[in-house]
């Protein structure tokens, strides 16, 4: 069901390649402020990802699950750190920004899917964040965005990273393994995917 469902939100997967967020990204021309608000809000939106997979685990219905999601927790986890480091680097902390619409729009999708519905819709929710990333990472590394001319190579390389893909597809493996109802798990991963490109629509809101 995963590639499957990949393949189906392929238009929202193009549309956030080409956004100007990403393209800023890419070649380097993205304004440090800009970036620097998206850290601040990226790690809020951590915080509710790592803590809606935290509710999957507690909800996992078999034993199976339970090591791939306290993994996929920890690498949530170790993003978030990342995201510190950053913010460390020009004297802000992840704490200093208050969430904005967009953030918060999807921070409350994720933790109320994870709260009132299956383990597999709740992996529908979250899947499109690790395979957009992971297919964003990927595609501007074979570009050439990952060299150290790039200001941004960093990030680049982060979701380019093997161990990202190796994380994303344990996430797919979950999803294949406990969706149930088809429509459903369309309806709420169309939702995180059109939620993704909102969330670069919105850091232009947040630039200094």
């Amino acid at each position: 069901m995963a590639a499957e469902l990949w393949a189906e939100n392929a238009d929202l997967a193009a549309a956030a390649l080409e956004h100007r967020f990403v393209r800023g990204l890419a070649d380097g021309t993205l304004p440090r402020a800009t970036f620097q608000g998206y850290i601040l809000q990226d790690a809020f939106f951590l915080e509710a990802f790592a803590r809606a997979y935290a509710l999957a685990l507690a909800r996992c219905p078999d034993r199976r699950g339970l090591r791939d999601f306290f993994d996929l927790l920890a690498g949530a986890l170790d993003e978030l750190g990342l995201h510190a480091s950053y913010a460390a680097r020009w004297g802000l902390h992840v704490g200093d920004a208050a969430p904005t619409a967009a953030t918060l729009g999807y921070t409350d999708f994720l933790l109320s899917t994870a709260a009132l519905a299956g383990v597999g819709d709740t992996c529908a929710a979250l899947t499109p964040c690790m395979r957009l990333y992971a297919f964003l990472g990927c595609s501007l590394a074979t570009a050439g965005a990952a060299s150290e001319q790039n200001p941004y190579a960093a990030w680049v390389r982060t979701y380019a990273a093997p161990e990202f893909e190796a994380l994303t597809a344990r996430l797919e493996g979950l999803l294949d393994r406990y969706a149930v109802d088809s429509s459903s798990a369309r309806a709420v991963y169309r939702r995180a995917m059109a939620l993704e490109v909102a969330f670069f629509d919105a850091a232009y809101g947040v630039e200094a």
